[in-house]
């Protein structure tokens, strides 16, 4: 029997393999937000082939869910904080399921854009608890590779979703990818309630009754001895207006860079995932090969979150999230030049979606570091909430753009600026990050 905080055992000590599993759940929950969110990316050009939409509306339906994320994180990124990672993310899988249901039964924009709005509020949730989970569920050693790997999760889900989605729309219509989507979202409820117990961290700082008896059960499963008694409760403001907090002096330049790098950066992230599927469709080549080409993005996407996690041992993380933020310029932008054929086409595009969501996880991973566990979902919840918020406009702005008569190479360059502004941003970061 041990009388030392359970904190400390878990960040000392090596990572278990229920440790792991714990990050290899939260990895498929990631997979799941991105499937969930590029799944109207999949059905776009059967929805406007069905619905006679133009680009302009289609933009603005491409847009709905990122409305949801950013409500979704800054609400229930900060009930995450009070009622626990692991309920929030039960509820927040209900809200995705019921959401993928209804808009495979939409019958029109508005209802599939409510739809949408819903799928998005439960994404945002999922994305603050499980960047929360994943960083107290892993040691001090393993953090950064922990969560950039629970990020490379979003890609994972695409390459996955976008590979079945080529299959489900080669036999059946739109509708198939949502159906699909729900049966996901549901399937992981069982999963969650048996590999993710609430995390040790939040359940020291929050104590509700019987907090002793549940943190055993999770040292004993993660292979530690049990604690004898609880160290006296932290006493903070931040338990109590943990947005406030965010907004000390002492958390003022992360909350606010990272806001900043967060929003500008996932715009031109957004603008590959979101177009890339009419964009492909627009020259000329069938929706299921569309798809593919969103695949070889996202299978770029996936390698970057991997050499990124496996260069957070011996690089920090603030300089790997700049240098991939710089390369997502340059590589949007080469995008934006066109390609002859769709092998060409699909190479740039892998090599955009890997520089894009290097940044994506990078920005993550600095998040875990830059805020304690009070305030950890909070935080998180706020910078994609905030991000999100404005991202919703990109592909609304990519199609007005296109709408007006401006050609890609010219929308491309436009929409690959916000990584750019974000490298510049995060030099702001500076001497303070640890990773």
């Amino acid at each position: 029997m041990m009388a030392i905080d359970p904190r400390a055992v878990i960040e000392d000590a090596p990572m278990s393999r229920f440790q792991w599993s714990i990050v290899a759940t939260m990895i498929g929950l990631n997979a799941l937000d991105g499937f969930d969110v590029l799944s109207i990316s999949f059905a776009s050009p059967g929805i406007a082939a069905e619905w006679g939409i133009d680009r302009a509306a289609l933009g603005i339906v491409l847009s709905m869910e990122l409305v949801g994320m950013a409500i979704g994180s800054l609400v229930l990124g900060g009930i995450a904080d009070r009622i626990g990672r692991r309920a929030t993310i039960l509820s927040c899988l209900v809200l995705m399921t019921i959401g993928m249901i209804g808009a495979a039964t939409s019958a029109g924009i508005a209802a599939l854009c409510i739809w949408r709005v819903l799928t998005g509020l439960g994404i945002g949730g999922m994305l603050a608890a499980t960047n929360a989970a994943v960083a107290e569920a892993a040691n001090a050693k393993q953090r950064s590779l922990a969560v950039v790997l629970m990020a490379g999760g979003y890609p994972l889900g695409t390459i996955v979703g976008g590979s079945v989605s080529a299959l489900l729309l080669a036999h059946y219509d739109w509708r198939a990818v949502f159906l699909f989507g729900a049966v996901c979202s549901a399937l992981f409820v069982p999963l969650v309630l048996w590999r993710a117990p609430e995390s040790i961290a939040f359940l020291m700082h929050s104590r509700p009754a019987g907090a002793l008896a549940r943190i055993n059960r999770t040292l004993v499963r993660m292979g530690h001895a049990p604690a004898t008694a609880l160290p006296a409760p932290e006493t903070t403001g931040a338990r109590k207006v943990p947005v406030v907090a965010l907004f000390s002096p002492a958390l003022l330049r992360p909350t606010v860079v990272l806001t900043i790098a967060y929003l500008t950066h996932i715009m031109t992230f957004y603008f590959i995932l979101k177009w890339i599927p009419k964009i492909v469709v627009d020259m000329g080549f069938p929706a299921p090969q569309a798809a593919g080409v969103l695949v070889w993005a996202s299978i770029g996407g996936a390698t970057g979150s991997l050499v990124l996690g496996l260069l957070t041992g011996r690089i920090r993380v603030l300089a790997l999230t700049i240098t991939a933020m710089l390369f997502s310029t340059a590589l949007v932008i080469l995008f934006g030049q066109g390609q002859s054929d769709l092998a060409a086409l699909s190479a740039v595009a892998a090599m955009a979606g890997f520089a894009t969501n290097a940044g994506v996880v990078g920005l993550y991973a600095l998040v875990a570091q830059a805020f304690p566990t009070s305030v950890r979902a909070t935080a998180t919840g706020f910078v994609i909430g905030i991000g999100r918020g404005g991202s919703a406009l990109a592909p609304a702005l990519a199609g007005f753009l296109f709408a007006g008569g401006y050609g890609l190479p010219t929308v491309a360059l436009l929409m690959a600026l916000g990584s750019v502004i974000a490298a510049g941003a995060l030099m702001a970061l500076r001497g303070r990050e640890n990773g």
